[in-house]
């Protein structure tokens, strides 16, 4: 009789590099349809809304995640990485995560007007406790979608990222030009939520039990407390500089560099905002083997470089030439911000890979460690720099970003075992491919200075992109071959989707 041999390791590593690309690849899709989608969406807002609009929901922005942590703390993070999940655990989760999101959200409602205190705008409280809903339809929906994502059912996280976006636009369109001013970002962030919750649960297909273990609770809190700890840091960073800023600057200037790091996320969304996700789950099927964690590692930033550089470095070439395109008029200040804040974009493309990494080996302590050196850094640099204007908050962006990277290289070799020196070689390729596609884009840019925009940015962004995929060629022919391979694999089934899927507790 003939068996069926179980799968190797390297075997198992093709199958695993094959789902994470393609969830890649979904996520990426996901969030090309949204941002193609949201410009015309943007340029409708920028048009008619003010700096002082954008300044104002951006400011409460910076409040909700803290609340959004506190109502989960942690646990769906603990739920996508569990070596096991069963029905108790992931309703002790839920009723936690529910339960939390409601109080939270009637906390905020009563506490928006002390935050209203530090930022100077008569908006600012109401939209607050407005989305303060959002609390509330975060919470209920964590369990769903961390099922989804430990299950890497990328494809439908995409489908329904694509679909609440684009009824969010809707509504924010036509709120905005039915007059409702500030109110359109609220109706967009509040839509976007009911139809992601909606989403998720009905294809998660899973419903809660009434149980509640403490022993489950201990465990997942524990693991939590690093995560949120991080967390928190990040929200106290954004509420922080955001409160300089406004203070300091004025409510425009936080509109003007809202809308720069607004375009420069953009760009980020559109070509790394899925290995968070992707990554975490990836890299904990793999922790318990040291050279296969390396490799898996080393090989996805490579790829990582090699995909996200030549978007970030069009933006840092042509950010005057595209800002007008997206944004319209009168956010010229904007501009320089964005060529600067694309450079520090650049530095830290490795950031959402290591953080998978950290999340996904099970330590998010030394993640949290991390996060306690950069975000402190941040936060004095802006309440120094800001003393001289915006360009110089950009500039201490850039410098923070790059000692950033420096640490990273030391935390991820730290965990890897290894030599920093094996973390640091691929950066060589992302120096030179920076500098030599750069300055090919630079030269493009005079050129076809008499163009019209779209034109010079296409010829602009054609210039960067091929000289890219010729220094890539040249210098990292691995990474080149490696991307060229995974498109027809990813057309193959591979062993691991014919094989039974986990099960989740109903």
């Amino acid at each position: 009789m003939t068996g069926t041999r179980p799968a190797g390791p390297q075997q198992t590593d093709v199958s695993l590099s094959t789902q994470a690309a393609s969830g890649v690849i979904w996520l990426t899709v996901q969030k090309w349809a949204i941002r193609v989608s949201g410009l015309v969406t943007i340029a409708v807002l920028t048009r008619v809304l003010s700096p002082e609009d954008f300044g104002t929901v951006a400011a409460a922005s910076t409040v909700l995640p803290f609340f959004y942590l506190l109502s989960d703390i942690g646990f769906s993070a603990y739920i996508i990485q569990a070596d096991k999940i069963d029905r108790r655990m992931l309703s002790t989760s839920f009723w936690f995560s529910s339960v939390s999101g409601l109080l939270l959200a009637a906390a905020l409602v009563v506490a928006a007007p002390l935050f209203g205190q530090v930022i100077t705008s008569n908006d600012f409280v109401p939209v607050v406790q407005a989305l303060s809903l959002c609390v509330v339809l975060t919470s209920v929906s964590s369990v769903p979608m961390a099922l989804l994502r430990r299950r890497m059912k990328f494809r439908a996280l995409a489908i329904q990222g694509t679909a609440s976006a684009v009824v969010a636009q809707v509504v924010a369109v036509t709120m905005t030009l039915t007059g409702f001013g500030v109110w359109a970002l609220v109706g967009q962030a509040l839509a976007s939520q009911v139809v992601m919750v909606l989403l998720a649960w009905f294809a998660a297909k899973w419903l809660p039990s009434f149980l509640f273990s403490r022993t489950e609770f201990s465990s997942m809190a524990r693991f939590g407390g690093n995560v949120i700890g991080v967390e928190f840091l990040a929200m106290c960073r954004a509420w922080s500089e955001a409160a300089i800023v406004s203070s300091m600057l004025g409510l425009a200037a936080l509109g003007y560099l809202n809308i720069a790091q607004r375009l420069v996320q953009i760009v980020q969304d559109l070509t790394g905002a899925a290995l968070v996700p992707v990554s975490t789950v990836a890299f904990a099927k793999i922790r318990d083997s040291s050279s296969r964690l390396l490799s898996g590692y080393v090989r996805a930033l490579r790829m990582t470089y090699a995909v996200m550089l030549p978007p970030l470095v069009l933006l840092a070439i042509a950010a005057p030439v595209i800002l007008p395109v997206v944004f319209g008029d009168g956010w010229d200040q904007s501009a320089g911000l964005a060529r600067i804040l694309a450079l520090a974009g650049v530095l830290v493309i490795g950031a959402n890979l290591d953080y998978g990494l950290f999340y996904g080996a099970g330590k998010p302590g030394q993640w949290f460690v991390y996060a306690v050196i950069i975000d402190i850094t941040s936060v004095a640099v802006v309440a120094i720099s800001a003393q001289w204007g915006l360009e110089a908050v950009a500039y201490g962006a850039l410098a923070v970003a790059a000692f950033a990277t420096v640490c990273r290289w030391f935390f991820v070799a730290r965990l890897l075992q290894v030599s920093p020196r094996e973390i640091i070689g691929p950066f060589g390729f992302l120096t030179a491919a920076v500098l030599v596609s750069g300055g090919a884009g630079a030269v493009a840019l005079v050129l076809t200075t008499g163009l019209a925009p779209i034109l010079s940015i296409a010829i602009t962004g054609i210039a960067v992109l091929l000289v890219h995929l010729i220094v890539m060629r040249l210098l990292a022919r691995q990474i080149f071959l490696e991307l060229a391979a995974f498109l027809p694999r990813l057309n193959r089934p591979s062993r691991e989707h014919s094989a039974q899927p986990e099960r989740s507790p109903r």
